[in-house]
Parts: structure tokens; C-alpha cells; sequence
């Protein structure tokens, strides 16, 4: 079963409860949690709660050494294989949908990558002319991304046209045009609580993470804040503060407004996914009785 949904909605809780429920382990997909320098900006599982259930793929490797999407199928799909030969149900849980999709999906090859004059040139075109001209470029040769594509995600649509540059087909023809056969059965559940408590959640959740110590998390990574790793919510702010780019009393403030918007990025593209039965709260009946469904379904 898999338990997706924006930031701050409670999936860490509900993955834990279904966990015990079915007494299995957890694997989670969200791309910021692999890293053991980043446990309180990324709300990552407490010590107690990674106790009571096993987990993978939390804080189990450096930022230094990122993994991407097409890395993270390739550790997970043996683990995967693995996993089930002792346990006829797993729980998936996270926030990341591209993460998602290397789980479920899987990927293509999805062309060369280039560290250098290509993607330069692309990402100095970005910061000249803004996110609405790589839209324009993107819709221009490869319209058919834009369909699924996170058009407001400015590093996906630079490897898009990077990718294109470089070999001359768009991005979305290198992706997978078939579904992977699942040697298993889907359930997916989503959480989406009601706007307003979202936000008091968001809120209580940065309010924690402040008086958590934050602030120290983020200056003993400073030094290494070009990594695409730390290019998140809740650092980015402490690095502009850090620079003298940002006053300390609108940290807060600015970590709040961008985490809010970031919800509603997820909270759109798991929208685009099929299957997911949608609730609000974590305490909900009918989450069991779903799950307990689909599992009789199959």
C-alpha cells in the first residue's frame, strides 16, 4: 500500500499505523528524507517512530552523494523483490511524486546528462529571462511533457531541453511508454486535509522545527548549501540569512509561505495520479476499510 500527500498532512503516521497494523516495514520515497544531516528540516521519522517500525531509505546515506530518481529504482526494486519474500504486504510512504513513479514505474533511459555548456547554457537562459521563457521553450519542442511535467520546477525543465540538445528527441519520447509490470498489487491512499488545517499544521510544523534547532542543522550545512539536495524548504531561507540576503525575524515567515506553496505543488501532481482514494484525516475509518478492500479485490 502506498500513503502519499503534501507536507505536514500526517503520512508518517498513518504509514506507521497501517505498519503495526499489518505488522510489515515501511519504504519511503521522499527525496530529502535519505539524508542523516537533515532529520529536523525534513520532519523525518523520530527516533521513537523509526523504533516501533522498520524503515528504508531514511537517513540512510549523506547528502553529499544525492540520489536521484532513476538511482533510488535501482536500490529499491531488489529491495523490493526482497522485502516480499518475507512480508505479503509493505507500506510506501512519502511526498515526492517523480519518487513515486521510479517506485512504481520505473524509468527509461532517460538520455545523456551534461554538466557542462549545455546545461549551463540553459540554466543562465533561466536566470536572465525567468521560469516563463524555459515554459515557452519547453512548450515549443516537446509539448507533449508538458501534459505531466511540473511546469514551475525550473531544474526539470532545463535536463528537459537539455536532454532534447543532446540528442535531438524530447524528453518525453526517453520516457517509459509503458507501465512496469508490478509483480504486486497497488493500494493507494492519499491525505489531504481541509486547507485551513493544513496550514495550522504547517505552521505547528515550522514553529517545531525552529525551536528544534533548525537554524543549527542549517549552519553546520552551509558550506555545503550547492548541493541539489540542500535546495530545499527550511535551508534555502537559514542560507539567504546566512548571506545577509534575508533578516532573521523573516526566516520564519519566508520557510512558511514557501512550504505552503510547495503543499500545493504536491498536492497538484498527485492529483494527476490515478488510483489514489483521497481523505482528510489520519484518524479516518475508512482508510482500513478501503485498504481491506482492494486487498479482498485481488
Amino acid at each position: 500500500m502506498v500513503v502519499v500527500g503534501p507536507t505536514a498532512s500526517g503520512k508518517t503516521d498513518l504509514a506507521i499505523r497501517l505498519a503495526e497494523y499489518y505488522q510489515t516495514e515501511i519504504i519511503s520515497f521522499d527525496s530529502r528524507q535519505f539524508y542523516h544531516e537533515m532529520p529536523i528540516g525534513t520532519a523525518s521519522p523520530s527516533l521513537e517512530q523509526l523504533s516501533r517500525v522498520r524503515h528504508h531509505f531514511i537517513g540512510d546515506r549523506s547528502c553529499i552523494i544525492p540520489l536521484n530518481a532513476g538511482a533510488y529504482e535501482r536500490e529499491a526494486s531488489p529491495l523490493l523483490q526482497n522485502l516480499f519474500r518475507n512480508f505479503s504486504t509493505l507500506v510506501a510512504v512519502g511526498g515526492s511524486g517523480l519518487f513515486l513513479r521510479a517506485l512504481t514505474e520505473g524509468f527509461d533511459d532517460m538520455g545523456p546528462s551534461d554538466q557542462g555548456e549545455v546545461r549551463q547554457f540553459w540554466t543562465d537562459f533561466f536566470l536572465e529571462k525567468g521560469i516563463d521563457a524555459l515554459q515557452n521553450e519547453i512548450r515549443k519542442r516537446d509539448p507533449k511533457y508538458t501534459v505531466t511535467a511540473d511546469m514551475n520546477n525550473h531544474q526539470r525543465l532545463i535536463r528537459a531541453l537539455e536532454v532534447f540538445q543532446l540528442t535531438g528527441r524530447p524528453y518525453s519520447e526517453h520516457r517509459r511508454g509503458m507501465r512496469k509490470v508490478l509483480p504486486y498489487h497497488l493500494c493507494l491512499v492519499g491525505l489531504n486535509p481541509a486547507r485551513h488545517v493544513l496550514h495550522k499544521r504547517i505552521e505547528e510544523r515550522t514553529r517545531y522545527m525552529i525551536a528544534a534547532g533548525l537554524e543549527m542543522e542549517a549552519h553546520q550545512l552551509y558550506t555545503k548549501r550547492h548541493l541539489k539536495s540542500l535546495q530545499t524548504v527550511g535551508y534555502s531561507e537559514w542560507f539567504q540569512h546566512f548571506a545577509g540576503l534575508l533578516p532573521r525575524n523573516q526566516v520564519a515567515e519566508q520557510i512558511l509561505f514557501h512550504t505552503r506553496s510547495y503543499a500545493r505543488r504536491q498536492i497538484t501532481w498527485f492529483r494527476k495520479t490515478e488510483g489514489i482514494r483521497w481523505f482528510e484525516q489520519v484518524e479516518d475509518p475508512e482508510i482500513l476499510l478501503h485498504i481491506e478492500c482492494a486487498r479482498e479485490s485481488v
